[in-house]
């Protein structure tokens, strides 16, 4: 057995794991919904608060650019990457894993998870660029870009390396787009 299908067989381990974890049905419910838009509302809705709040019209740009980091990760993972590498989610594969599937079984690939990639893009983008305004935000925000990508593995969507990759890949995404905006004249000297 060579190093990737060592590799392989620890993913799909790790993976069964997770997937398929007994949870209280409270907590079963809660990482079911973590992963979708509108349980998420309201955090959205307080980031924006936020950018307008403390930045007055700079929000406006502030908004902008987190939708350019949105946009690119997504762009990356689901466009190109996905489309390069067609790996097939654990629920649609025939690997001899069994998945406990939660939530509809996506149509699309699975490497990278676009979930990992765009809330690590936006999470690392906001703490770089916002820097001294999150002092107590900083932790809170890895942890929920973290929780999104264990309830995509524990939902059955995604394998662990999807959203280690995919986090890689956010935070990669998010650490470019702060160095752009913070030679952006309008918004640089924002951390302080």
């Amino acid at each position: 057995m060579d190093i990737i299908d060592q590799l392989l067989q620890i993913d799909y381990r790790v993976f069964e794991a997770i997937n398929h974890m007994q949870l209280p049905v409270l907590l079963d419910q809660i990482l079911i919904y973590w992963r979708t838009p509108l349980f998420w509302a309201p955090f959205y809705t307080f980031v924006l608060s936020f950018f307008f709040f403390n930045f007055g019209k700079k929000g406006w740009l502030l908004l902008l650019f987190s939708l350019l980091v949105f946009g690119s990760a997504d762009m990356m993972s689901s466009q190109i990457i996905k489309k390069s590498v067609q790996r097939v989610r654990p629920c649609r594969t025939e690997v001899g894993i069994k998945v406990t599937s939660r939530v509809r079984c996506g149509s699309g690939y699975s490497f990278t998870s676009s979930h990992a990639t765009n809330h690590f893009a936006l999470a690392t983008f906001w703490i770089f660029i916002l820097g001294g305004h999150l002092r107590g935000f900083k932790t809170g925000l890895i942890v929920w870009a973290s929780l999104v990508c264990l309830a995509q593995v524990y939902v059955g969507v995604h394998y662990p390396s999807d959203v280690i990759g995919g986090a890689i890949l956010g935070i990669l995404i998010g650490l470019a787009w702060s160095k752009v905006v913070s030679k952006f004249p309008p918004l640089m000297n924002l951390k302080t």
